[in-house]
């Protein structure tokens, strides 16, 4: 059975890792980070194997998850460029790195698969958006996304439009939370208790989401709840004076800009 090294266990690392060990056997998820003990954590809670080295992480794996930073991806590489070897695939996710850097780096055709999740994937309700080329096409491609099925949903996009999407997907998260954190604030404003405010809000956001993913059109949803002369319709009215949309665009646009080095 295929075996995955996870070099680096931050948020997207450890994430990914735990919704591996869903798929597979805690023999078959090696873990490194650099700080050691924070591997061993992760290692111990999952029932994981923890390695002394990235090198070592990836000498008996099959797919190599690289969870590491654009400005750490050369050193990381390096450090396992000695036990790379035929049917070796490595996995980026690394911000603005394209599959053919990764190629470069490592001095060899490998079969590179480019993904970029995002924190919901934690608890299986994730976006992970994932690029192929000719190398990743197949079975090496449909066995990954199998192992990670427990993370949540994917999405193939062109690799040139990594960037673009993750400033959704990827970034969306935090801009989420604020939101989120503002309507709960409102809520507090006009009384309600501040646990009773989020959970509201928080629950509120779930169900608006999945009835999107059901296919309906944000505008028409939005339409539906809006009354004539009613409430929302007044709320709604107050976020177009306040320039929500606008703000939100220039976020992702930033967030974009930011990923391409602009």
């Amino acid at each position: 059975m295929r075996k995955y090294a996870v070099i680096g266990t931050g948020n997207m690392g450890g994430a990914l890792a735990r919704a591996l060990r869903k798929k597979l056997p805690g023999e078959n998820v090696i873990l490194f980070n650099r700080t050691a003990e924070k591997a061993q954590r992760l290692a111990d809670e999952l029932g994981c194997v923890c390695a002394p080295s990235a090198a070592e992480a990836a000498r008996s794996a099959d797919y190599i998850l690289l969870g590491v930073k654009p400005y750490m991806m050369q050193g990381v590489v390096d450090g396992i460029k000695d036990v790379l070897r035929p049917g070796h695939i490595l996995v980026t996710m690394a911000p603005g790195i394209t599959m053919e850097d990764v190629r470069r780096m490592a001095e060899g055709d490998y079969p590179v698969i480019r993904i970029m999740p995002n924190t919901p994937v934690s608890i299986g309700a994730g976006m992970t958006l994932y690029a192929q080329d000719h190398f990743t096409q197949g079975e090496i491609l449909d066995t990954f996304l199998g192992d990670l099925s427990a993370s949540g949903r994917f999405c193939l996009l062109p690799e040139h439009l990594m960037d673009a999407g993750s400033a959704v997907s990827g970034c969306g998260p935090a801009f989420a939370d604020l939101f989120l954190e503002a309507l709960a604030d409102g809520g507090v404003a006009c009384g309600l208790p501040r646990a009773q405010a989020y959970e509201l809000a928080a629950q509120m956001l779930v169900g608006a989401a999945g009835l999107a993913l059901e296919g309906k059109h944000p505008g028409i949803l939005k339409d539906q709840v809006c009354s004539p002369g009613g409430t929302t319709i007044q709320g709604v009215r107050a976020l177009e004076r306040g320039g929500l949309r606008s703000a939100v665009m220039e976020a992702v646009i930033a967030a974009y800009e930011k990923s391409i080095g602009k």
